[in-house]
């Protein structure tokens, strides 16, 4: 955008000034809601698996797609936000970071619930890997780039268990030597003797990420960004533009509420 400067003797040269950065509402608020959401989960986790509440209803289909709902939504927008971060790859390792003590905190304190490439590692990974391709992204088309990477994301949906399929059904074998170590571990494919109570790999999580960032590209290049900007609800965004924290400090606050509660 031109602008002509005003000096203090008189009028100078058009020059280029920064637009002001748009604040989208919805995804914050959106982020905000999933991760009272995820709280609850967590709580019910805590009073199933550490408290002997004996609910079996906590391992039926219903609450897997629960739990489903939570982490889609989680990286789904994730992928969404990330054209806008001027510091992904910042953001990134700050993930990273922080995705690293999640593992050294529960492997010293609750090795049985230990955690080993979460969320925060899927997402902090996928910033660092995509920053160098944001122009790349950017150019290729966001329809077909989102439905490729979704339907990507569902072939390889359960890599993890040796296979490619397809909505249930088995299309591929995988080879057992691509599930041999930590590193296969963190692409998709863990050893028979891996364990993590929180498991987001590259495959096939990344594909969904991508999925976000097209869908990206598709709203702003059609126009429908306004609903974004527009739709507010201040409690939930402050919780969405909180989430790194809060996520990072609702267990422990969650555990000690509920150890109170059970002591009482």
């Amino acid at each position: 955008m031109l602008v002509e400067k005003i000096s203090a003797k008189g009028r100078g040269a058009p020059v280029a000034v920064a637009p002001p950065k748009i604040r989208y509402h919805l995804p914050d608020s959106v982020r905000g809601l999933t991760l009272i959401s995820m709280a609850v989960y967590h709580a019910v986790w805590d009073m199933v698996y550490l408290f002997d509440e004996g609910w079996s209803w906590y391992v039926s289909p219903a609450a897997f797609w629960w739990q489903q709902s939570i982490c889609w939504t989680f990286i789904l927008l994730s992928g969404f936000c990330f054209p806008m971060s001027r510091r992904s790859l910042r953001r990134g390792v700050i993930l990273l970071a922080a995705s690293a003590a999640v593992t050294a905190v529960t492997v010293l304190f609750s090795p049985e619930s230990r955690i080993f490439f979460g969320v925060l590692c899927l997402m902090g990974s996928a910033m660092v890997l995509l920053t160098p391709l944001k122009g790349a992204l950017r150019r290729f088309p966001p329809a077909l780039g989102a439905a490729v990477s979704f339907l990507l994301f569902l072939l390889t949906r359960w890599v993890d268990t040796g296979a490619v399929t397809f909505l249930g059904r088995r299309l591929l074998t995988l080879p057992a030597a691509l599930y041999a170590n930590g590193f296969t571990a963190w692409l998709g494919f863990p050893p028979p003797e891996f364990y993590s109570a929180d498991y987001f790999p590259l495959l096939p999580w990344l594909f969904l990420y991508l999925t976000g960032i097209f869908l990206h590209y598709l709203f702003h290049r059609g126009g429908r960004t306004e609903w974004l900007s527009g739709c507010s609800c201040p409690p939930l965004e402050w919780l969405g533009r909180h989430s790194l924290l809060l996520y990072l400090v609702h267990q422990p606050v969650i555990y000690g509420a509920l150890w109170v509660l059970y002591e009482l």
